[in-house]
C-alpha cells in the first residue's frame, strides 16, 4: 500500500520521485539541510502566511533568511539573488493561491530553487511547481491524516542525497493514507464550496483578496462591532476561527475563517 501511496503522490505533484516522511517539520529540515549542502547561501520567505518553522530551521543550518514583503503573503516580485532558494507557501493561510506560474518563471531567469509547501494546494496545479515540493498530512489539511508528510521532486541528485540522510522510522497507516489521497478532490470541492458561501453571505465585509481562489476566508475588522458579527457569525455556523495578526495568517486585525477544519 505504500507504494500505491507514493503513486498517488506522485500523479499529484506531477514529480518522479517521491520521499515519505514521519512529519511536515522533517520534510522542511531535510530540504533546507539540502540546501545547505548545495551551497545554498540564501532563503527567500515570504513575509506572512508561512510556517512558524520556516525561520526557526533556516537559522539552525545557519541560511541568510531575506523576507519578501507581500500582499497578505501573496507574492509578487522576486528580486535577483545569487545562490537563494524560495521556501514558500503556495497558499498562504490556506486562503489564496499564489500566481505560482509567474513566480516560477521569475526563480527561472533567477537561478533561484523553489521549495514549494503544498500542504494547501496539494492536487491543484499550484501544487505541481517546485524544484522541492512538500506536503503535510496534518489533521487540518486537505490530507487530513493527522500524521505523515512527503517530498516530492524531478531531481534525481536531490532524491539521492535526501534519501540517505538520517531521519526518524516512519509510522504512517498507509491504507488510511490511501483513502485520504483518493477522496482529496472531494475534499477540496467540499472546501471550495464552503469557501463561496462564506464569501458571499460576509461580502459586505472586507474579505482579504475576496475574488482568488483559496478555503479559508480572512475578513477583516476595524473595530470590536464588526469583529463582534464576524465571530458571531462563525460561531452561529460553527466555523472555527483564528484572530489576527498572526505571522502563519496575515499580519493585520482580522479573523481567519477556518474551512480547512470542517
Amino acid at each position: 500500500m505504500q507504494q500505491k501511496c507514493i503513486d498517488l503522490i506522485k500523479e499529484l505533484t506531477n514529480k518522479q520521485y517521491v520521499l515519505i516522511t514521519d512529519r511536515a517539520n522533517i520534510s522542511i529540515k531535510l530540504c533546507l539541510k539540502l540546501m545547505q549542502e548545495q551551497g545554498i547561501e540564501n532563503i527567500l520567505l515570504q513575509d506572512q502566511g508561512g510556517w512558524i518553522t520556516y525561520k526557526q530551521f533556516a537559522k539552525k543550518f545557519k541560511l541568510n533568511i531575506i523576507e519578501l514583503k507581500t500582499d497578505h503573503g501573496l507574492i509578487n516580485n522576486i528580486s535577483n539573488k545569487t545562490k537563494s532558494a524560495l521556501l514558500i507557501n503556495s497558499m498562504p493561510s490556506y486562503a489564496y493561491l499564489q500566481d505560482m506560474d509567474k513566480i516560477e518563471k521569475q526563480c527561472k531567469k533567477n537561478k533561484t530553487i523553489i521549495i514549494n509547501d503544498t500542504s494547501g494546494s496539494i492536487g491543484q496545479e499550484q501544487g505541481t511547481i517546485g524544484d522541492l515540493i512538500f506536503a503535510s498530512f496534518g489533521k487540518n489539511k486537505p490530507v487530513n491524516l493527522g500524521q505523515g508528510s512527503f517530498i516530492a521532486t524531478d531531481n534525481k541528485e536531490f532524491y539521492d542525497v535526501l534519501n540517505d540522510i538520517n531521519r526518524p522510522k516512519i509510522i504512517i497507516d498507509f491504507d488510511k493514507l490511501h483513502d485520504k489521497l483518493i477522496n482529496l478532490k472531494q475534499r477540496i470541492n467540499k472546501f471550495n464550496k464552503t469557501n463561496k458561501k462564506i464569501k458571499e453571505e460576509l461580502k459586505d465585509h472586507d474579505i482579504i483578496h475576496e475574488n482568488k481562489l483559496g478555503f479559508n476566508v480572512i475578513v477583516k475588522y476595524k473595530n470590536e462591532s464588526e469583529l463582534s458579527k464576524i465571530t458571531s457569525y462563525c460561531e452561529n455556523n460553527k466555523y472555527e476561527f483564528v484572530l489576527c495578526p498572526k505571522y502563519i495568517k496575515v499580519l493585520e486585525q482580522a479573523v481567519s475563517i477556518e474551512v480547512v477544519r470542517l
